[in-house]
């Protein structure tokens, strides 16, 4: 009612009537805006509330199950610009989930990052240079080959395969050491992503002094590494390390050391950080960095970008070298949106570009979907925590019972509503 009648009281009466009008035009304007706030307005609220056939178990208590959600649509316009507007379902910033393999996706970009600020100074220096991994302090590892690559040596780019193809443990380790924790949360923080930090490897149970250790790395001109290019020696990082005031980093009744079991929480306060919202603003810097200012985008070039995009899409069999025995690494391996990790195929046309993370019960997916033939595109970020028995590190994990389709039936009501949402 106030948006019809405003304009009779701006345009005629007194004082009083032309106040009241403006009122009116403030509260017709603002109604949306506050509703949209309070999640009335939200598609992806709309969508979970449809039905609960295959996400109700999991939704029905949301806080037990630590569920967050990310939903951003993608509108193009005229020019083919990519605009976003994004939805949330219990995005809690200070609510700790531990981020597991995610932190992967900002290493391997910041990794060739690096290696692209090293190459002025560096003639001939590039993502497949082989690159020689040393040890210097207790725990490291030396590496020398790499039988998954098709020259047998490591380099950047094929460790950069690896991680993105089946989340390589080892190969993000050995990024991390050579980007190391100082300049990798320098560059978080240029990113724009002020809550997240990344501190240790992954797998080997990395923490403090070994994780601010990191090990001497060489690159050479030739596969023989007999025509050096680039020495980068061991470093210590002092620190001080990103803090920020979580809830939730002691988790769990009971946690698995060794063969025996200790009661009380397993603390992760002092791991990766990585929260919901700057996981998918990676994502967004790595398929859109036209949209962000090139302050808050890795200084990559073209075929860093091509890198990283065929490999987050790529079917784990299917690539060039780094190449994976199909049986054992599925299609859908790696896509827990829409695929459920292996449990079903994604709808024809449709490509995921996404990094995922499993760990201590924690799913997580970030993912970019997008199905050209239908003018489809989204991102979807989300992260569910299952472990009805309260122990981390036993193995006992409701991944494929409960998280896995609880992931892939979201992935696939956000898919199925885009289909349905009328463009321009």
């Amino acid at each position: 009612m106030h948006l019809l009648r405003a304009p009779q009281f701006w345009l005629g009466g007194g004082p009083v009537a032309r106040l009241l009008g403006l009122l009116g035009l403030l509260a017709g304007a603002l109604a949306p805006r506050a509703a949209a706030a309070q999640g009335l307005a939200s598609p992806l609220r709309q969508l979970l509330r449809r039905d609960t056939l295959g996400l109700g178990r999991v939704l029905a208590r949301p806080a037990a199950y630590r569920v967050q959600i990310l939903y951003t649509r993608i509108r193009r316009d005229a020019r083919g610009r990519a605009h976003f507007r994004s939805y949330g379902y219990r995005l809690r910033p200070r609510e700790y989930f531990y981020p597991a393999s995610t932190v992967k996706l900002p290493t391997v970009a910041l990794a060739l990052a690096r290696l692209r600020a090293l190459a002025p100074q560096v003639p001939g220096l590039a993502p497949d240079s082989p690159m020689l991994t040393d040890s210097a302090f207790a725990g490291q590892a030396r590496v020398r080959r790499d039988t998954s690559s098709a020259s047998g040596r490591p380099t950047v780019a094929n460790y950069v395969r690896r991680v993105l193809l089946v989340s390589d443990n080892d190969a993000y380790n050995r990024l991390y050491e050579f980007v190391g924790p100082a300049a990798l949360n320098a560059g978080l923080r240029q990113l724009g992503l002020r809550r997240s930090r990344i501190v240790g490897r992954l797998a080997v149970g990395d923490a403090p002094p070994n994780s601010r250790h990191t090990n001497p790395v060489d690159f050479y001109a030739d596969t023989a590494c007999r025509q050096p290019l680039y020495h980068q020696p061991a470093a210590y990082w002092a620190g001080p390390v990103p803090h920020w005031r979580l809830r939730g980093t002691a988790i769990g009744r009971a946690h698995v050391v060794g063969d025996a079991v200790v009661a009380g929480p397993l603390d992760l306060g002092q791991k990766n950080i990585f929260p919901l919202r700057d996981q998918q603003r990676v994502l967004r810097a790595l398929l859109f960095p036209e949209t962000l200012p090139a302050r808050r985008r890795p200084a990559l070039a073209p075929a860093d970008y091509a890198l990283l995009r065929t490999a987050m899409a790529e079917a784990p069999a299917h690539g060039p070298r780094p190449r994976y025995d199909a049986a054992h690494y599925l299609a859908t391996y790696g896509k827990y949106l829409l695929g459920g990790g292996g449990q079903a195929a994604l709808p024809p046309g449709v490509r995921v570009f996404n990094k995922i993370g499993e760990s201590y019960g924690f799913l997580i997916d970030n993912a970019y979907v997008t199905d050209a033939a239908r003018g489809v595109e989204f991102l979807l970020s989300a992260v569910v925590y299952v472990n009805a028995d309260g122990v981390l590190n036993d193995d006992k994990y409701e991944y494929d019972t409960i998280g896995l389709p609880f992931l892939r039936e979201l992935g696939r009501r956000v898919y199925e509503a885009e289909c349905r949402r009328k463009r321009p």
